[in-house]
């Protein structure tokens, strides 16, 4: 039987790391804003501790689809920390887009996560903006394709941009996707191909 609220957010103190784990990854399939407040006390005792990261991911995950937005000054935090893990990088700008967007739009936690300088950070961003449906302003769009265009085919961060590419404004876009499209990829030109048949029945 799936955890409760209440059992979740008692189980994100378990000692067992894949207990805390999956009472964080049950609460983002919640997304109730009580939990939120929890996941941001558990995440900090959980951070720094490299053994943990898939928990610590699931966490950061779970405060995003909670929108548990205190928890965006911790967060941008933790983005600005040096760090070798992509997978944690990922999950910040999920979140942090997640987070911000209410208030400031999309396009504002976009270009401040490719600001930072980590691919993953981006990566996560474009995620949160493909799964949310979210249209950009052109000049948002131009600075994330003067980002990719430079890639190599075969980069992983093309994937998102492609999928969310399909609510996205211009010419550019639409030579970008096909770009994808016909690329060495199949997980990427899937989603440009996706893509590009949503735009033609605008």
């Amino acid at each position: 039987m799936a955890l409760t609220l209440e059992e979740a957010t008692t189980q994100l103190s378990d000692k067992k790391s894949a207990k805390r784990r999956s009472a964080a990854r049950r609460l983002a399939k919640l997304a109730d804003e009580a939990a939120g407040p929890a996941l941001l006390h558990a995440l900090q005792r959980e951070i720094g501790d490299p053994r943990t990261w898939e928990t610590q991911y699931e966490m950061i995950m779970a405060l995003g689809a909670c929108n548990h937005r205190t928890a965006v000054g911790f967060l941008t935090d933790l983005a600005q920390k040096p760090t070798d893990d992509t997978a944690l990088h990922l999950a910040l700008g999920d979140s942090i887009t997640r987070l911000r967007s209410p208030q400031e739009g999309f396009a504002a936690p976009l270009r401040w996560c490719m600001e930072q300088g980590h691919p993953s950070l981006l990566d996560g961003a474009l995620r949160a903006t493909a799964e949310s449906r979210a249209a950009l302003d052109t000049e948002t769009v131009d600075r994330v394709l003067d980002f990719l265009d430079p890639l190599d085919p075969y980069d992983g961060l093309r994937f998102w941009a492609a999928a969310a590419a399909a609510e996205w404004p211009g010419d550019r876009v639409r030579t970008f996707l096909e770009s994808c499209a016909a690329g060495p990829r199949a997980d990427v030109a899937d989603a440009a191909s996706t893509s590009l048949e949503s735009r033609r029945q605008y």
